[in-house]
């Protein structure tokens, strides 16, 4: 199993060597490897079981340091990197060629971030590469948002995970680029819509499925638990199922159902705080993969804020059920 501890020498040591190393952010844990070294990024691939086609992010320090990666930072995308990075935001700019085509599968934009962790911040201060880091699981299921929620996927396949204890955000970042002058997310996520909007206007969203991606996040079934999880209306769908006699767990934005057994329900937050649900949303969905159950029944959250993003989680998880 992977060693766990918060020694950044250590886990710069091992990316300097070609190794993979689990990081945390304030958004989900990510699976590491030096982004400019193509058979380190191509671990990355191999230990998630991920498709080549699905564009990675790469994660850097300082805003002065990004240049070194892109030819050039719209000033729109500038602004918004100014005001929330450190933070749960990636920006999508043109590469240089110093980026590998396995990071960007073969696109000629790369996906950027500076994350706030302050572990993860003192680790990237000493290199002198950016990491590639998507999240610390296997390919498709639910993001990691604690180091024991990785050493239980991948802690027989890689070396180190630097334990930031659990993440704040629990969600991933919001990815925003450039198409024709207009600003658009391409993935909702942990920096709100309304946010974004404040600094910069009205933006589109096109947060669209896709079998072949132009950014990283957006494959149709996502974040999925092993268990068919079936999204709608929960209360009908309990109802049913207490009468067909099925096995099944509940996940719940605020309610309680007095004839589902106690353990087999979460609610992701009994006071309606969308950040709290959003922080617990993939430790919850984890919970009730754990158990003994045929299904998980869920339903959307208020379509605002960050329930937003945690509709689309849910919406990629429940794809084909």
């Amino acid at each position: 199993m992977a060693k766990i501890g918060q020694d950044i020498a250590l886990a710069k040591q091992l990316l300097e060597q070609g190794e993979l190393v689990a990081i945390p952010t304030e958004t989900v844990y990510g699976l590491a490897a030096n982004a400019l070294n193509p058979d380190s990024v191509s671990r990355i691939f191999e230990t998630k079981n991920r498709p080549a086609f699905d564009p990675l992010i790469i994660h850097t320090d300082a805003i002065e340091k990004v240049g070194r990666f892109v030819l050039e930072f719209p000033d729109p995308l500038k602004l918004l990197a100014e005001a929330f990075w450190p933070g749960p935001l990636t920006l999508l700019l043109p590469r240089r060629p110093i980026i590998p085509d396995l990071v960007t599968s073969g696109l000629d934009q790369v996906a950027v971030r500076i994350p706030s962790h302050p572990l993860t911040k003192s680790l990237l201060s000493t290199l002198d590469f950016p990491l590639a880091a998507p999240s610390a699981n296997p390919f498709g299921y639910i993001s990691p948002t604690s180091a024991a929620h990785v050493q239980k996927q991948l802690g027989e396949k890689i070396p180190y995970i630097l334990d930031g204890g659990k993440c704040e955000v629990g969600l991933e970042s919001t990815i925003v680029g450039m198409e024709d002058g207009e600003i658009i997310i391409y993935r909702l996520g942990g920096l709100e819509l309304s946010a974004i909007e404040a600094r910069v206007g009205q933006v589109q969203v096109k947060t669209h499925s896709s079998s072949n991606p132009s950014a990283p996040g957006l494959l149709e079934s996502h974040y999925a638990p092993r268990k068919r999880l079936i999204l709608g209306d929960l209360e009908a769908m309990v109802s049913a199922h207490i009468h067909k006699e099925l096995d099944f767990g509940v996940l719940s934005f605020q309610r309680k159902f007095r004839d589902v057994p106690h353990n087999r329900q979460v609610q992701l937050s009994e006071s309606g705080n969308l950040r709290e649900a959003a922080q617990k949303l993939f430790s919850a969905m984890r919970e009730l993969d754990e158990l003994e159950v045929d299904c998980i029944l869920a339903e959307r959250l208020p379509d605002e804020g960050l329930g937003k993003a945690i509709n689309d989680r849910l919406q990629r998880a429940s794809a084909g059920n």
